[in-house]
């Protein structure tokens, strides 16, 4: 592992491997198979979300346990004309399970793109929706839906574009209905996003992606999550 995949985006999931993996894409001449898989909350829901495996760690069995560390990886893509945002948990290693462990764990390090959207739930709890682009090697970038609850919803709602944040939570997949476009037919939708649960500024001293040598200055940190 690189210091760059531990620091900037770290996932680790456990759970249910819902379906056969099906061929994705090759790279390099290396294949890549994507498939869903089932995570539990402490709640008792479970999230559906989607995982992209190379070839070389498969096979991987349906309605098997699977254990894995990777990263929250996006890409837009064409869909119907319009440029779409895909995500998905890219696996970078498969690990021993552990009945101990949180099934659902992403760190980030990834700067504010977009200005954050403030709003409030009919039953007015506060959320603040933002877009985080967290860079990985040969240049590329993700680019991470994040949403946050309370307080520090306030507090992502003070900051800039261009401000780093350190972002810790869980991936949750969300159903929701949408009309098309020109029509009253109504399709139901799936949105994949970070549900925030503690979070923190960074401010750089040298531009080095390093939490030891970053200076932090900690924001409100915890708070109830959905």
């Amino acid at each position: 592992m690189t210091d760059d995949y531990i620091i900037n985006n770290y996932v680790y999931l456990q759970g249910e491997v819902l379906d056969s993996p099906a061929f994705s894409h090759t790279v390099y001449e290396e294949d890549f198979y994507t498939f869903n898989m089932r995570v539990p909350r402490l709640s008792g829901n479970d999230d559906i979300l989607p995982v992209m495996i190379s070839a070389k760690l498969c096979p991987i069995e349906k309605g098997s346990k699977l254990a894995l560390r990777g990263q929250f990886r996006s890409f837009n893509k064409i869909i119907e004309g319009k440029s779409r945002l895909i995500l998905s948990v890219f696996c970078k290693e498969i690990c021993e399970w552990d009945d101990d462990a949180n099934p659902n764990v992403i760190e980030l390090n990834g700067y504010i793109c977009k200005p954050p959207i403030f709003r409030s739930t009919p039953l007015s709890r506060e959320i603040c929706d933002l877009l985080l682009a967290v860079n990985r090697n040969y240049n590329k970038s993700d680019y991470i839906p994040c949403i946050a609850w309370g307080r520090n919803a306030q507090f992502v709602n003070s900051m800039r574009v261009g401000s780093k944040l350190r972002v810790i939570g869980r991936i949750q997949s969300r159903e929701y209905n949408k009309r098309l476009e020109g029509s009253n037919d109504i399709v139901n939708k799936v949105a994949y996003e970070v549900s925030i649960s503690n979070l923190a500024q960074i401010i750089d001293e040298d531009l080095e992606l390093n939490a030891e040598t970053s200076k932090v200055k900690k924001s409100v940190l915890k708070n109830e999550t959905a």
